[in-house]
């Protein structure tokens, strides 16, 4: 089960608050480590990668390295989405932070790089976004824009 704080924050709150992460330069070629999760979720995620948008946050996709239905990305540098992630160890923090973008729950976490990465709770099947340190002015936008494919292929529920 997913115990940790929620809080609802809005969009010029989370804004301000990544907007202090700063910007840097990164790498154009885009990759991300492919998950491994079991049939069942597989399934879900395969659902998820038809549902995605063609662009997200004003961004035209373009998926990482390797390619595969449980990996996207959009822009350079990318905005990248696994599905199909464990479950973070973070969600066992009753003081974890947390936040709502258009009725899809995600727990935040803060790398030291500046760098946020972003997954899904109570859903069926962890969906993870990260955000580089370049992408962090853009507020929740992202995960708004990934929302309704969440919601649509994603069920709510505990993931096992």
């Amino acid at each position: 089960m997913d115990f940790f704080r929620h809080r609802r924050l809005g969009l010029p709150a989370l804004a301000l608050l990544i907007a202090t992460a700063g910007c840097s330069s990164s790498d154009d070629s885009p990759s991300a480590a492919v998950p491994s999760p079991d049939a069942k979720v597989t399934k879900l995620c395969q659902n998820l990668d038809q549902a995605l948008p063609r662009k997200v946050d004003g961004l035209a996709r373009n998926d990482p390295e390797p390619r595969s239905a449980l990996t996207a990305g959009w822009g350079s540098p990318a905005i990248i989405l696994r599905c199909g992630v464990e479950r973070p160890a973070e969600m066992n923090d009753p003081e974890a932070d947390g936040l709502e973008a258009n009725g899809v729950g995600w727990l935040l976490h803060k790398r030291d790089d500046g760098s946020f990465l972003f997954t899904t709770t109570l859903r069926q099947a962890y969906v993870e976004v990260s955000l580089s340190k370049d992408r962090t002015g853009d507020g929740v936008g992202p995960l708004a824009d990934l929302a309704p494919a969440v919601t649509k292929a994603i069920p709510k529920g505990i993931a096992s």
